[in-house]
C-alpha cells in the first residue's frame, strides 16, 4: 500500500507544506482538501495518493477504510546551471527536485461499545 514519485521538479521544502497538511487523514478527506488547496504541489500529491489507493485496492483492501499513514518528501538531487554575473563571475542556479513516498494503512471499522 505504497506509491512513490521520483524526480518531481519542485523543492522539497515547498512540497512538505502540502504533505504535512494531509498526513494522518483519511484518504477521501485528504483528496477533498487537496482539490481546493492553492499550492502547486497539491495536484501531484493527490495523484500520488490516488495511485497508492489503486495499489491497495489491487491487493484486496477496501478504499473507504484507508488512512494516510505517512508521507515523506526527500531531495531527489538537483539540476545545476550557471548564470553570468558581474566582472566575469558565475553564480550557480540550483533547480531542486523532490522524491515523495506515500504509505497507506487500513483502519479497523469495528466499533467499541462502552
Amino acid at each position: 500500500m505504497k506509491a512513490e514519485l521520483i524526480g518531481y521538479s519542485q523543492s522539497p521544502r515547498k512540497v512538505r507544506l502540502v504533505t504535512d497538511f494531509v498526513k494522518g487523514k483519511r484518504v477521501a478527506t485528504a483528496l477533498a482538501e487537496l482539490q481546493f488547496l492553492t499550492k502547486r504541489a497539491s495536484k501531484p500529491v493527490a495523484k500520488l495518493i490516488r495511485s497508492a489507493v489503486a495499489n491497495a485496492v489491487a491487493n484486496g483492501s477496501d478504499a473507504e477504510n484507508l488512512r494516510i499513514k505517512n508521507i515523506t518528501v526527500d531531495s531527489a538531487g538537483m539540476l545545476r546551471r550557471h548564470r553570468a554575473r558581474a566582472m566575469g563571475r558565475a553564480a550557480t542556479i540550483r533547480h531542486r527536485k523532490s522524491r515523495m513516498l506515500v504509505t497507506l494503512m487500513e483502519e479497523n471499522t469495528t466499533t467499541k461499545k462502552a
